[in-house]
């Protein structure tokens, strides 16, 4: 029989807007169960851009997500079951995506969102898992439709997708070239399937001669950039004919300058996409998929996420401070036992 789940639970709640210090660890009501969802005890999550984001107050949560507890992945034991939900049962181990409200003891998640956590897999790496892996998977392949022999760009290849992506584009057979702030991190990421890659100059210069170098001029077919800003100009010069090119992240900006006729004549797919925001429907597509191609090298080890800090919830800004540094290779992970 499993535990009673309280009515109270621990959360990190942003009380303003502002820097690490506005975290507070905090007694919150715990969520509500609907009938198509399950509760899960959260063993563990994960640090994202998007969460230093909602903390400034520059990516408020999606509709139905909390608003002021961050948190976009778990890993944990079913706590509660709805009375729409089959297949999951209270006890099992499972690990997934939601718009918010994952870095406290408990989350409410749709049943559609929910895959199980591979046997023998501590949950720091459970917890570190599902938002990176899903958010390559989802780029790279469903849309990106990245194939075997093809050439990816990765930018912010050591970042937490960025590395996923290398590892999802070395099991599909791609060739990886990557950029990132520091050589430590290129190194990082060859020890996980890169090819070779390059550290930009004042900002993303020197990007489009370097891929094309590599490639004997051919360039990339696909691109996945985490980065945004003159990033996109810059590497829409080095796309091959037909390419896609999918924009994810904008750290390094919202606005650039393009080439329109470059996308004519290459006839090159320039896509924007983004998980936190999208439909239960969409989310339990995006996790199905990442169920059938991903999940069998989770379980065995092929495929992993690259830890570089573990820390309690009630250190978590001090992972929030170390992530903003952007000299973190791989991901913070966060534990709530």
């Amino acid at each position: 029989m499993s535990a009673p789940v309280p009515a109270i639970m621990r959360a990190c709640v942003i009380t303003a807007p502002g820097g690490p210090e506005v975290l507070a660890l905090r007694d919150v009501p715990r969520p509500r169960l609907g009938p198509d969802g399950v509760v899960v005890r959260v063993r563990a999550s994960a640090l994202n851009r998007a969460d230093l984001l909602q903390r400034m107050g520059r990516y408020p949560a999606p509709p139905g997500a909390p608003t002021d507890i961050p948190g976009l992945e778990f890993a944990g034991e079913i706590a509660e079951v709805g009375a729409h939900v089959v297949g999951w049962e209270p006890g099992d181990r499972v690990f997934g995506i939601v718009g918010g409200g994952a870095h406290a003891d408990y989350v409410a998640v749709h049943a559609g969102s929910l895959a199980p956590v591979p046997d023998g897999m501590p949950w720091p790496i459970a917890g570190a898992t599902p938002e990176a892996f899903i958010t390559a998977h989802d780029a790279l392949v469903t849309q990106g439709g990245l194939a075997r022999g093809e050439r990816v760009l990765i930018h912010a290849i050591g970042s937490g997708v960025g590395l996923a992506a290398t590892q999802l584009a070395r099991m599909l057979g791609a060739e990886v070239f990557g950029t990132a702030r520091s050589a430590a991190k290129l190194d990082a990421a060859r020890a996980h399937g890169m090819h070779e890659g390059v550290v930009p100059m004042d900002g993303a210069r020197g990007i489009a001669e370097a891929v094309l170098a590599w490639s004997n001029e051919h360039g990339v077919d696909v691109v996945l950039d985490l980065v945004g800003g003159a990033y996109v100009a810059e590497s829409l010069r080095c796309v091959a004919a037909r390419g896609r090119y999918l924009l994810v992240g904008l750290v390094a900006g919202t606005s650039t300058t393009i080439d329109l006729s470059r996308l004519l004549r290459h006839r090159i797919h320039l896509m924007g996409t983004v998980l936190r925001a999208r439909s239960s429907e969409e989310k339990a597509e995006a996790t199905a998929a990442f169920v059938r191609d991903v999940l069998p090298g989770l379980a065995t080890g092929a495929l992993s996420p690259v830890l570089v800090a573990v820390v309690p919830l009630e250190r978590i800004a001090e992972g929030h401070a170390r992530l903003e540094e952007n000299a973190t290779i791989g991901k913070i992970a966060v534990t709530m036992d």
